[in-house]
């Protein structure tokens, strides 16, 4: 049945990379992000439809809808591209222009002088080998991370048992409140796989090249005006250090969803940076209005944190698309772009869960609880969220001057903790209370961040402190003048202070800051673009120096964040901490899922081999208990939440077989198996566990 499924899987991949090649310019990178953007928009769709419908588990009405929903968006943005300047787009063999880009590519690095080649073979090199080892996670790792396992993967296998993603009501608040499209790529899938686990994480990983493809465009696009061979250099300098930056990593093999937000970001920026290209050669094109609107739409209807980056990206469309000759151009361009995001909002993000969020819970994020906990409201008045606020500004900056991944090991801990005392100092000095105010934090603000914390969330690591902000600060002095960059440097400082006065500090936050770092890393262009930055000539020896000391540093941090990642090892390692943790390939299932939590390692291993593989079981659990590893090395058991977030208990179903339940929300009574937890490492862990039983009802 697996072939079954994976045949017209393929077949979807391909029919949509036919589509695409009637939609954009002969352009191998705009070829791939329309697939991708078209893909993604058709399953989503087709998902929404499929619940309404409940049929969410069916993988025949996944496999037809998604062929007729690609099929209607491709013939339709197909008709949008067609103008008097830009006739119907004719089709191109996409086999042939890889082809033709290849020997454009090896032309390119053969006439590469002794430096940049020694800087692109080592980027190169650097990428292939962390490539081959996450692809290698990604296939043969079960997913852990927290969210994913109390929120994220346990509402996508409700949805599946369900076969509808109607709001249910949940145990942890994420199930019923986060949007919902991008379970419907997850469930996509997972069934067309077979079933197969890690397709959860296929959308994911494939987010990761995707926002690595559209930055070398968007290089390309801004540097146009410069010769061919130094805008390639630009674009892939800047694209392999994206790939190689230690937050953008360390979600590229997880089932997180900050990375597939920034690949949709990534593609309406390269939208409308090709737009702004248009418009300079004389013929605006307006297909890529009609691209962005619809990666707008996908974006927002992702993750409400879309629009913490509204203020940035209306900074970029002022530049690409509002500025113009006269006001009617203005207008023009503006009510085409409106109209384009509008119906992009109505098809994509409203369907998604706001409104139903808005009528559950009154506000389309979610319950109070959950604002109170994790957005402005925990600031109390507005004096008090600005001064917090610009704490926080001062905190993220100094959690990015921190060499991530190098740090994980003890040597590099203590260059990194000698590194910064000049920064410590700094603060003492200018009594900023970084590490006493804490009522607008998460997680207490240190200097020397817990092991747990900067491993799994570390930031931009040497390339964001040793060049982007260096040529941030450059560029907004004015000592560097490039206006594309003035205003990337505008939206990222914009998306920079969205970050710190929209919520409490916290110590994880550093996967947000991968959007972020997509204005951020088109600065390295710089290094190519620029006369007065550049590494393209013969002398500037000690500039040389710096650059390709930072590009060897950057590429072992690379290295070190993918090799010590203790979620998901290659190879067995023994942390700074003296904690010893296994390989992920020979890591037992239910161990590698709760390194997070190890002390419910014993109470979901035994529930595991005590409960049957197909049961149906009733959950008397908490917000934030792990729910995930229960459904069972198949996904095969159905599990009942008893406990949804702040309804209060109901009754236990009488299809139930077991109840497994906390003793802080279910009386233990006589009979029932007690499980338990290691009250051992209640001072290892963030959240302890809770006391767990087994009741076995039939």
């Amino acid at each position: 049945m697996t072939v079954f499924y994976l045949i017209p899987f393929f077949l979807f991949l391909v029919y949509v990379g036919r589509l695409a090649t009637g939609i954009c310019r002969k352009s191998l990178t705009e070829w791939l992000l329309i697939t991708f953007l078209l893909g993604a928009g058709s399953v989503i769709l087709s998902g929404f439809i499929l619940s309404a419908l409940y049929q969410t588990a069916n993988p025949l009405a996944w496999t037809g809808s998604t062929f007729i929903i690609a099929t209607i968006i491709g013939q339709l943005l197909h008709r949008l591209t067609a103008t008097n300047d830009h006739p119907r787009q004719q089709r191109f063999s996409a086999l042939q222009l890889i082809q033709e880009r290849w020997k454009t590519f090896v032309g390119w690095f053969g006439e590469l002088s002794l430096f940049p080649k020694f800087l692109f073979s080592l980027l190169f090199g650097t990428l292939l080998i962390i490539a081959f080892t996450n692809i290698l996670i990604v296939l043969f790792t079960v997913p852990n991370e927290w969210d994913s396992m109390t929120g994220h993967l346990n509402r996508v296998m409700q949805y599946v048992q369900r076969g509808t993603m109607r709001h249910f009501g949940g145990t942890n608040w994420n199930i019923d409140t986060y949007p919902k499209s991008v379970c419907t790529l997850q469930i996509y899938a997972f069934l067309m796989t077979g079933r197969f686990e890690n397709g959860f994480k296929f959308i994911h990983h494939l987010s990761y090249w995707t926002a690595i493809v559209s930055i070398f465009g968007i290089v390309q696009r801004i540097g146009a005006n410069r010769p061919a061979g130094v805008r390639l250099s630009a674009s892939f300098f800047c694209a392999l250090a994206y790939a190689l930056l230690p937050d953008f990593l360390m979600q590229a093999i997880t089932t997180e969803t900050d990375i597939v937000l920034t690949a949709y970001l990534s593609v309406l920026l390269y939208m409308l940076f090709t737009y702004r290209q248009t418009v300079s050669e004389g013929h605006p094109d307006n297909r890529y209005l009609w691209l962005a609107g619809m990666a707008f739409g996908i974006a927002f209807g992702h993750k409400i944190t879309f629009a913490l980056l509204l203020p940035s990206v209306f900074v970029i469309m002022i530049y690409t698309v509002f500025l113009s000759p006269s006001l009617a151009i203005t207008f023009g361009r503006t009510w085409r772009l409106a109209i384009a995001i509008g119906l992009s909002v109505c098809l994509w993000t409203l369907p998604t869960g706001y409104l139903k969020n808005i009528e559950v819970f009154g506000h389309p994020i979610g319950p109070p609880t959950a604002l109170k906990h994790q957005s402005v409201e925990r600031a109390g008045s507005f004096k008090n969220l600005i001064e917090q606020g610009s704490r926080n500004v001062v905190r993220y900056g100094y959690d990015h001057v921190n060499l991530d991944g190098i740090r994980n090991l003890k040597a590099g801990a203590s260059l990194n903790h000698t590194m910064r005392k000049p920064l410590v100092m700094l603060e003492d000095k200018l009594h900023m209370r970084l590490d006493e105010e804490t009522d607008f934090s998460i997680q207490p603000f240190a200097f020397d961040r817990r092991f747990v914390f900067y491993n799994a969330n570390p930031y931009w690591g040497v390339f964001g402190f040793g060049l982007i902000f260096p040529l941030l600060f450059l560029v907004l002095i004015g000592y560097i003048r490039s206006t594309a960059h003035v205003f990337l440097g505008i939206a990222l400082l914009l998306h920079f202070a969205a970050l710190s006065y929209s919520a409490p500090y916290d110590p994880f936050k550093g996967r947000y800051f991968i959007e972020t770092g997509l204005f951020g890393v088109t600065f390295l262009a710089l290094l190519f673009l620029h006369p007065r930055t550049t590494v393209a000539t013969p002398k500037r020896a000690v500039w040389k120096g710096y650059v390709g000391f930072v590009t060897i540093l950057g590429c072992v941090s690379a290295l070190l964040t993918v090799f010590l990642n203790t979620r998901a090892l290659p190879f067995g390692w023994t942390a700074p901490d003296g904690k010893t943790f296994p390989s992920a390939f020979k890591s037992e299932r239910i161990q590698q899922m709760t390194l997070g939590r190890p002390d419910v390692y014993a109470p979901y291993k035994r529930f595991d081999e005590l409960v049957p593989a197909t049961a149906t079981v009733a959950l008397g659990t908490i917000n934030d208990d792990y729910e995930y590893p229960l459904y069972g090395q198949h996904l095969s058991r159905r599990l009942i939440a008893i406990n949804p977030f702040e309804q209060g208990l109901k009754p236990i179903p009488k299809d139930a077989d077991y109840l497994f339940f906390d003793k802080s929300v279910i009386t233990p009574q006589p009979g029932d198996i007690r499980l338990g937890t290691d009250t051992t490492m209640r001072r290892e862990v963030i959240v302890p566990g809770e006391d767990y039983y087994l009741r076995k009802l039939k």
